[in-house]
């Protein structure tokens, strides 16, 4: 069946890494209608609204999401490059990925990270005897996503009723003589029923791919509450996964743990910013954001984006030097999603046949900085990156 596909480039190099890859779903045959969708900071500037309504209902009427990258600026910063004649109109910005993710509820983030062999920015270690080895990493870290810090219940200068509420907990004695404007305060709130979700989708995912681990990454001996109740529907949802080991990790000591011996983890569960932290972690040791992908999916809605950002320094290079990979493996996850498993299973083959032949390197495989004269040194522009992957195919 023909799909449509909601393409929302975004800023900066998501643009060109989404033309990138589309590219390559022709050339493994993928048939889809790709319906243009408007999204990111141009449309802060001249709206006041970086996820315009009619985004929001082209993709609730097409269900599926290819995401490039959006820029993200403080509040003060934003509201300084609005039209002039959309200032002081009450106008707050607010990332427009996240309000994709809240409003459609697709709490499911999925971010694997897996080496390819080959590739010169794998992470490598000293072994017992001196020498160097290099482990191979095959993690997905399951991360919740509409929860905890990143849910934006905050406030600078609370007002009267919530500074109150939060007075009624022992603890915030410690604040009691802070002047409202000098206090600022961010929430962490996890639910039940998601917690219930994230674990229930990690195990599933272990169990149909072979990982023999999960682990809750959290931080329940300080956080209490929130992380208390993530490890509490983990071991409840274990009980039906008996293959399957549960493990538990502090964020600080995985981050440690993550380089000391990667190998030992399969699938990794965690909140919304410990996610994005241990994510953008391992994502380091299999050559860095230019290979992290990440699906992000709700019960009827999926959107599906690389996990770097906009680079907009990078938008303006002729010809673009960028690493097109995180958004072409992005790609493969919704393949995967909607059952074109065959394509992504030929896409990601191609792609790793490139890195391992090593003739084709982006700027970052070279370890090169990001200037325009990387190309005269020998690195690949992000076209001919897709040329050789199409080739392969």
């Amino acid at each position: 069946m023909k799909r449509t596909i909601v393409t929302m480039p975004g800023d900066g190099i998501g643009k060109v890494v989404l033309d990138e890859t589309l590219r390559v779903l022709d050339a493994a045959g993928f048939e889809a209608d790709y319906v243009h969708a408007d999204i990111g900071w141009e449309f802060w500037i001249n709206e006041g609204n970086p996820l315009p309504q009619r985004t929001i209902d082209l993709l609730a009427e097409h269900k599926i999401g290819l995401f490039g990258a959006i820029t993200s600026k403080p509040k003060d910063k934003a509201a300084e490059e609005l039209k002039p004649e959309l200032r002081d109109r009450g106008f707050v910005y607010s990332s427009p990925i996240v309000g994709l993710r809240q409003h459609f509820n697709l709490d499911i983030c999925i971010r694997p990270c897996k080496s390819l062999p080959g590739n010169p920015l794998n992470f490598i270690r000293k072994d017992a005897q001196g020498g160097f080895e290099e482990p191979e990493i095959d993690v997905a870290i399951f991360r919740q996503n509409t929860e905890g810090l990143y849910v934006g219940v905050e406030w600078t200068n609370p007002p009267a009723e919530v500074r109150s509420a939060l007075e009624t907990h022992p603890r915030m004695k410690n604040f009691k003589s802070v002047p409202g404007e000098d206090l600022a305060i961010s929430t962490r709130i996890f639910s039940r029923n998601a917690c219930r979700r994230i674990m229930q989708a990690a195990f599933e995912y272990a169990k149909k791919f072979g990982y023999k681990s999960v682990t809750v990454c959290e931080k329940p001996n300080v956080i209490r509450e929130t992380s208390g109740m993530m490890e509490d529907e983990a071991r409840k949802v274990a009980k039906d996964f008996p293959g399957i080991e549960l493990w538990s990790t502090n964020i600080d000591a995985q981050m440690m743990w993550l380089t000391k011996n990667p190998e030992n983890y399969g699938v990794i569960v965690a909140g919304n910013m410990f996610g994005d932290i241990v994510s953008d972690g391992f994502a380091g040791l299999i050559g860095g954001l230019g290979f992290a992908c990440s699906a992000n999916i709700g019960e009827e809605v999926a959107v599906f984006e690389p996990t770097h950002g906009s680079a907009p320094k990078y938008e303006t290079f002729d010809p673009s030097i960028v690493n097109p990979i995180a958004m072409m493996m992005s790609a493969c996850m919704m393949l995967d999603h909607i059952g074109e498993v065959e394509r992504a299973t030929r896409i990601r083959k191609a792609i790793a046949a490139v890195v391992a032949e090593g003739k084709v390197k982006t700027y970052d495989m070279m370890k090169l900085p990001g200037r325009q004269e990387v190309i005269s040194q020998g690195a690949a522009t992000t076209q001919q990156v897709t040329d050789a992957i199409i080739g392969k195919l």
